[in-house]
């Protein structure tokens, strides 16, 4: 500091410099220390990890929380307890806030939700994605409904955010109760193995009840909710492994509703042709393939940046580049259950569409669909109400949409998986596409009953008869004749193709009736 300040001045100085270190110490260093012990890194560290260096900007730093009971006037700690500001991803601005495990176990306060509510009006007036990293005991209970509160105003947000700017929420600690509803309403939650959970109520207050007994991890930790609920979205290592994982993620996204997505320089060709993709698709429609196999042949690099990967893997959804433009590919999944639909794929699939159509980014679809998973446990759940989701969303989508079938398309699901009559804008199927009512074995036991109880020889009629059928119905000329399929191509050309139809519809604009909103049948 010169020497020639003012006393007065000087004496200005060092208060803000201590106010400001006591706020960059959150709950001292022995606290912090505790978070290294566990593997986790620190507020401060999470946010400077995460964003461009040296990008960070605070605000709020030296707000403390206005409770004075239960001894609460005698711990004020400048910033509360969650870190907040914007900064820059990939020179890209982004608003986060990340809560203090440290100070007050990074409870919820009025002043505390005052501070994300604050990054979140920010983030919708600049249009600029919202990252919350999430570190919390829960509510307050020093400031009762007062925390509450906090939690209300913030969902109210997430609320209103939706579908204008990304929100991505990474679950770096514990996230209970009431805190979880934050999170569920944002667009990808992001877990951390051996230190994240969420749930509503926790292993106590489930055993009291129900006389179950499981742990937090198996009730709410990364796998449960990465593959049995399907909460979340991705899973990481570590704390660098998640901040790493949403940079990536954020690499795929527009800033906002009205931006269009980033593009990336790529090396591959846009024509090339990949001749592999000939024999990858088996003859026979009974045998299984990994339609990640066709992606990854397919676009940038071989890259696929898949989302939800352990849930619901009879449909695969996830982000991948064309010519390097970000592109939204939903694919059913030959390889398990034979690629029916379900409940679980059908909301998986239709959350992922209705995000993509969001964001403008446009949708390839793959499409070999035997039907939807027959059963009591799935009409019972409700399959008619979640396959009508998947439905919904292709319809409503009016980003560019673009389908390709590889083999099987069969009834209902063949309408649902983004067919011509969903306004899919163009329409492609392979050689080995089969578009039809059901398969020929189960069309041929229902028209042809009489004729094969008739036969002398009833495995060489059965045999004639479904030859006949997949000449006539099973095969993609008889929907390429009436136009629901724009092409029949070659599996080789597939990358050239999509290129040429996404750059033929980038300035489509397809609107919708004019409505408030329609109603999903959630």
């Amino acid at each position: 500091m010169p020497q020639d300040l003012p006393e007065k001045l000087t004496k200005k100085l060092n208060e803000l410099r201590s106010r400001n270190a006591a706020a960059e110490a959150g709950g001292g260093a022995e606290r912090r220390e505790r978070q290294h012990q566990e593997g986790k890194l620190s507020a401060r560290e999470r946010v400077e990890r995460l964003l461009d260096e040296g990008s960070f900007e605070e605000f709020d730093r030296l707000v403390t929380h206005r409770c004075d009971d239960f001894g609460m006037e005698a711990q004020r700690v400048p910033g509360d307890g969650v870190v907040c500001g914007h900064g820059r991803i990939d020179d890209r601005t982004v608003f986060v806030f990340a809560q203090d495990f440290t100070v007050f176990g990074g409870s919820m306060s009025e002043a505390n939700a005052a501070k994300i509510c604050k990054v979140m009006d920010r983030a919708m007036e600049v249009g600029a994605p919202v990252i919350g990293l999430n570190d919390s005991g829960g509510a307050r209970i020093q400031e009762g409904v007062v925390s509450l509160a906090g939690y209300a105003d913030i969902f109210l947000r997430n609320t209103l955010a939706s579908g204008a700017v990304p929100q991505i929420s990474a679950i770096m600690g514990p996230c209970a109760g009431g805190a979880v509803y934050s999170p569920a309403i944002t667009d990808f939650i992001v877990m951390v193995e051996n230190s994240s959970y969420m749930f509503i109520t926790g292993p106590d207050v489930i055993k009291t009840v129900t006389h179950e007994e499981v742990t937090k991890d198996e009730l709410g930790g990364p796998r449960t909710h990465n593959s049995i609920s399907g909460v979340a979205h991705f899973t990481s290592r570590d704390d660098a492994d998640c901040l790493a994982l949403i940079r990536e993620l954020l690499s795929f996204l527009p800033s906002n509703c009205m931006d269009d997505p980033p593009r990336k320089a790529t090396s591959d060709p846009a024509d090339r042709e990949d001749a592999s993709l000939d024999t990858l698709i088996p003859a026979e429609p009974d045998q299984p393939y990994d339609i990640r196999e066709v992606i990854k042949r397919v676009v940038d690099n071989g890259y696929f940046f898949e989302v939800q990967e352990l849930f619901a893997q009879n449909i695969v959804v996830g982000f991948a580049r064309l010519a390097g433009q970000s592109v939204g590919i939903v694919a059913n999944q030959p390889a398990v259950l034979a690629g029916t639909l379900d409940i679980n794929a059908s909301v998986k699939g239709a959350r992922f569409v209705r995000f993509c159509d969001c964001f403008n980014i446009p949708l390839i679809t793959f499409e070999d669909v035997p039907g939807f998973l027959p059963g009591t446990q799935q009409e019972y759940g409700g399959i008619i109400k979640h396959g009508a989701k998947l439905l919904y969303a292709f319809a409503e989508a009016t980003v560019p949409k673009i389908t390709v079938i590889t083999r099987k398309a069969y009834g209902g699901a063949y309408c649902v998986m983004a067919s011509k009559h969903l306004r899919t804008d163009v329409n492609y199927a392979y050689p080995t596409a089969e578009i039809a009512v059901m398969g020929a074995e189960g069309a041929v036991n229902i028209l042809y009953r009489r004729e094969l109880a008739a036969a002398t020889d009833a495995a060489t009629a059965r045999k004639e008869k479904k030859d006949e059928f997949e000449s006539r119905f099973a095969n993609p000329y008889i929907a390429a004749e009436r136009g629901y399929v724009d092409e029949v191509i070659e599996p080789r050309h597939t990358r050239r193709k999509l290129i040429a139809s996404l750059r033929m519809l980038a300035n489509k604009r397809t609107s919708l009736p004019p409505k408030k909103h329609g109603n999903i049948p959630l």
